[in-house]
């Protein structure tokens, strides 16, 4: 069950994604979340560098889908700029929402991967459907009052991931 839990890789930032490594490994479609993965979860537009990186990782061939569990008027504000496919009020982890993300990108779960800061909602469900997936740490220590609770929790996982990942170098 704790495996179920573990990233296959943990990031300060999504700008530090290996995005040649990406392409090696037959990456083909990127599932983001928004709030704290992207930007901090009160801010309604992405910057500008934010708007660069997406478009280039568009014109290297991947296809990418925000999937959030925020309201419909949230995302589609958001993804004004980066024109994206987008998944709204998702209810992740569960596996809906990601399998409609892979449907509308045309990818599967062997050239998928999910980008997101929390374990419980990002990284535990695309592990669910075997989709690899990337934690990054937070953009902000800010978060809805819902999230801080679960951080307690997330930060002992991230440990323990931690230690496994250590001791297999």
């Amino acid at each position: 069950m704790l495996r179920q839990l573990f990233p296959e890789d943990y990031i300060d930032s999504i700008f530090d994604l290996n995005i040649e490594q990406l392409l090696n490994n037959n990456v083909k479609g990127l599932i983001f979340d928004i709030d704290n993965t992207l930007v901090p979860f009160d801010v309604a537009h992405p910057n500008q560098k934010l708007i660069s990186f997406f478009e280039k990782l568009k014109e290297k061939g991947f296809k990418i889908c925000l999937v959030s569990n925020n309201t419909k008027e949230r995302v589609i504000k958001f993804n004004e700029k980066l024109k994206v496919n987008t998944i709204h009020k998702a209810s992740k982890p569960r596996r809906k929402s990601f399998i409609k993300a892979m449907d509308l990108m045309g990818t599967n779960k062997d050239n998928t991967l999910v980008i997101g800061d929390q374990i419980f909602t990002d990284v535990w469900g695309g592990n669910r459907l075997g989709i690899k997936t990337i934690l990054v740490v937070p953009v902000s220590d800010r978060d809805e009052w819902i999230t801080w609770i679960k951080r307690g929790i997330e930060r002992l996982v991230i440990r323990l991931y931690q230690r496994q990942r250590s001791k297999k170098r």
